[in-house]
């Protein structure tokens, strides 16, 4: 099933002062269709970005359990969720080619294979047999190849939106899409807390996560039949991707409004990171459980769904992209300051999932907003090149992030710690990552604006005029061509 929306040249309604008429050479564009599969397509999407979260935070909820199972230090138990950020960085640009050069098809089936053999190789180095010795580097070889995966699963949600659904509601499949990734993220910090009581509770964990990853690459595989729809539902989407891949790079290292949003917003998503993967070992130090830690973390993601799915609605409605952005990541700073300071103090459950909460709803919520910004300021460069390079910026600075802030820990006696052996004080790196996240926010407030070019270029298709008052920009009038 699939329905139409058509402009005709002949009897399409214009504002006064816009001349009537498309541009003859996009006439062709001013029909299109909406296909019922698009929501199929974007199932198999959420639930691969969800099961690659899960893999990527699989041990951070239970650190310490992990490090005595596979008998390594906590450093190495957080490489397995480092690596994930250290193997994207390179790859990164080869995804973003093959999306914007080969498909989305290839794309998303070779990312649900990559997911399944690693999450299935993490199972075989630790099967619960007796006497077998557990082996991290299995382990991490497993990590490895869902790491590989994450790439192909992680750019394509601005593909997806852009291919396969009308302009009203772009931003809403993009914000169901990459909300379902924290939603991944989400159920390993409920998940393995529940499970693993002990220790040796570990390989049930793996199996439990190995299972969903060969049902969703059976979908995929079987279910995903092209790249495209036969016909497209906008007028960008019959040019998605028309700038060459190198081109599309130069192009995007020009564009000041980008380059910004590049560092500010890369900086925004290390800084989750850094959360994700250190909260368990940041609140242990003040006696804090695994189970609470694993409750701040699953408020952060609940509420940073609920933020974004009411902000990817409201974004769709009123096209303002900048305004909520700029609201958003003013007020995830103010949330950072904050856990930097609650997060020391021991016995304030509730104040820091209220933080936690808060931190999610207005942090998380940006992201599938920033990503559509991003297209949107680069068009017509293609979607994955300019939401990919985002996320390599933001996988970059996660790097350097956790390390520094690992580096700047030093070891500490806590009576009240629920650490284990080795207690670490993170006094210290809470202060650097809020002050971090306030230069960027300040940054990002003071030099970011830009046009909307996706939406004018759409409007220019149909109506062959740009009208930029969608824009945030403050041009004195619309261009108009006759």
């Amino acid at each position: 099933m699939e329905s139409y929306h058509e402009a005709s040249a002949d009897s399409q309604t214009v504002s006064p002062g816009v001349c009537r008429g498309p541009n003859p050479e996009l006439r062709k564009l001013l029909v299109f269709k909406v296909y019922k599969r698009r929501w199929f397509v974007l199932l198999v999407l959420c639930l691969l970005n969800c099961s690659n979260a899960t893999l990527w935070l699989t041990f951070a909820p239970v650190a310490d359990q992990s490090a005595e199972f596979l008998k390594v230090s906590l450093e190495l138990i957080n490489w397995l969720s480092l690596v994930f950020m250290v193997v994207a960085i390179p790859l990164s640009f080869g995804t973003t080619w093959m999306l914007d050069t080969l498909g989305l098809r290839i794309t998303l089936i070779l990312g649900a294979w990559l997911n399944m053999l690693g999450a299935v190789l993490r199972y075989m180095g630790t099967p619960p047999y007796p006497g077998y010795t557990f082996h991290y580097s299995i382990v991490m070889l497993g990590q490895t190849l869902a790491a590989l995966a994450q790439p192909l699963i992680i750019f394509t949600p601005t593909k997806v939106a852009a291919l396969w659904f009308p302009e009203h509601q772009r931003a809403t499949a993009n914000m169901i899409a990459s909300m379902s990734n924290p939603l991944g993220v989400l159920l390993a910090n409920i998940i393995s807390p529940m499970m693993v009581e002990t220790s040796a509770k570990i390989p049930a964990l793996l199996l439990a996560y190995a299972v969903p990853t060969c049902i969703i690459c059976f979908l995929a595989t079987v279910g995903i039949r092209s790249s495209a729809p036969p016909t497209p539902p906008s007028a960008s989407a019959e040019s998605s991707g028309s700038e060459p891949y190198i081109q599309g790079i130069k192009l995007l290292l020009r564009n000041k409004a980008y380059l910004i949003l590049l560092l500010c917003f890369g900086s925004g998503m290390a800084v989750f990171t850094c959360f994700s993967t250190l909260l368990e070992q940041i609140l242990c130090v003040q006696g804090y459980t695994d189970d609470f830690a694993g409750l701040c973390g699953a408020l952060f993601i609940v509420f940073g769904i609920i933020g974004a799915g009411a902000l990817g609605l409201y974004v769709d409605k009123t096209k303002k992209f900048i305004e909520a952005t700029k609201i958003n990541m003013s007020f995830t700073a103010l949330s950072c300051i904050t856990f930097s300071v609650v997060s020391l103090m021991p016995q304030q459950k509730a104040a820091v999932a209220a933080v936690c909460a808060l931190f999610g709803l207005f942090g998380f919520s940006i992201y599938p907003v920033a990503m559509e910004l991003s297209v949107e300021c680069s068009y017509p460069v293609g979607e994955a090149t300019s939401a990919g390079l985002i996320f390599i910026s933001g996988q970059v600075q996660s790097v350097l992030y956790i390390i520094l802030l690992q580096a700047l820990t030093k070891r500490i006696t806590a009576p009240l710690s629920t650490c284990g052996d080795v207690v670490l004080s993170w006094k210290v790196p809470m202060l650097v990552m809020a002050g971090i996240c306030t230069f960027f926010t300040c940054c990002f407030l003071i030099f970011f604006n830009t046009r909307y070019r996706r939406l004018e270029a759409e409007e220019e298709a149909t109506y062959g005029t740009k009208q930029s008052n969608k824009s945030s920009s403050s041009e004195d009038a619309p261009s108009v061509e006759t």
